[in-house]
């Protein structure tokens, strides 16, 4: 049988989903050539949506969720990995259709793997996560479109979640003035702290959409999608950058084309499920060097595999404030 573990495993039945504390062995992990000891996960939007139901996230039944993790190599045949080594996952369909991080054990392609960063732990990886990878895969967007912190500030939308919170860390270490759109506004020191120089209500971004509005900001983050969005896409400063990695108000984005070819804005998809390899080590290389460890931490709580039902109930409901890790 292999190696024993501890898993969180959710099944199709007529009425939905269902979701057990399993223990499994090495035999019930899908075909990969690394096999990794989960040292800690994290839970992430998606993985709200996947544990809840809320959405269509799981393609395959049953399934072990959790959109990342990180850990130690126990098995591989790759040829660029060993034994020993600390390794990252994130995305690749992984929590989706290919068991995930809420396990003891995961088996993965080694291509989607890559390295811990010499100065990281395995917790810190996590307390980073998919979210804070996204957040930094945002930020170097923003800057590959020159967007300058002498611009002006640069707006961060769903502040409080997990991208938001690590993006207003990076941004703000990295010497940008960032305004932190949230409707939690008990947040306010938790933002301001992380870095935030103002506190909005996100309101101001619900109401009907003007073509072009006035203008605010040099460049966004944004995590929310939809009318949130097109407000921000109206807002923006000619020849600036929104980088868009989420759509948690929706897909929809009810905009016009007036600020792209009135005002020269740009808006850059972020795709951080595939990734290139390179794109995703400059990312980690980058998070190591750009993100405050102190404030990573202020930002950081640890749970228990248990806890992940009712944190991913939580984090849909916006009741999660910045990262939780899952130590396995």
């Amino acid at each position: 049988m292999g190696r024993q573990f501890r898993a969180i495993e959710i099944s199709k039945t007529d009425k939905g989903q269902k979701l057990d504390f399993v223990t499994l062995s090495e035999t019930d992990l899908m075909p990969g050539d690394v096999t990794v000891a989960v040292e800690h996960s994290t839970v992430n939007y998606k993985d709200g949506l996947a544990v809840t139901g809320r959405a269509p996230i799981i393609r395959h039944y049953p399934l072990i969720p959790g959109v990342d993790f990180a850990g130690t190599v126990v098995d591989s045949t790759h040829r660029l990995i060993k034994v020993g080594d600390k390794v990252i996952l994130n995305g690749w369909g992984v929590g989706e259709s290919h068991h995930g991080g809420f396990a003891g054990l995961a088996r993965v392609k080694g291509d989607w793997l890559v390295p811990v960063p010499d100065t990281m732990t395995t917790a810190e990886t996590m307390a980073i996560g998919t979210a804070g990878y996204t957040a930094m895969l945002c930020v170097v967007a923003l800057e590959r479109q020159g967007v300058r912190p002498e611009d002006g500030e640069i707006l961060v939308t769903g502040a409080a979640g997990g991208v938001g919170s690590i993006a207003i860390a990076i941004l703000a270490k990295l010497g940008y003035r960032v305004a932190a759109s949230t409707g939690r506004p008990e947040e306010e020191a938790f933002l301001k702290g992380l870095g935030a120089s103002q506190i909005i209500d996100r309101n101001e971004f619900m109401g009907p959409v003007k073509p072009l509005a006035k203008t605010r900001w040099a460049g966004a983050v944004d995590a929310v999608g939809s009318t949130t969005l097109a407000n921000v896409l109206s807002q923006i400063q000619p020849e600036g950058t929104v980088a868009a990695c989420g759509l948690a108000q929706g897909m929809d984005l009810p905009a016009s084309v007036a600020p792209f070819i009135l005002r020269g804005i740009k808006l850059i998809g972020i795709n951080s499920v595939t990734a290139a390899p390179t794109r995703r080590i400059e990312a980690w290389s980058r998070l190591a060097r750009d993100l405050d460890r102190a404030k990573l931490n202020a930002l950081t709580s640890h749970a228990k595999l248990d806890d992940v039902p009712a944190i991913a109930a939580d984090i849909i409901a916006g009741k999660i404030r910045g990262r939780v890790v899952i130590d396995l």
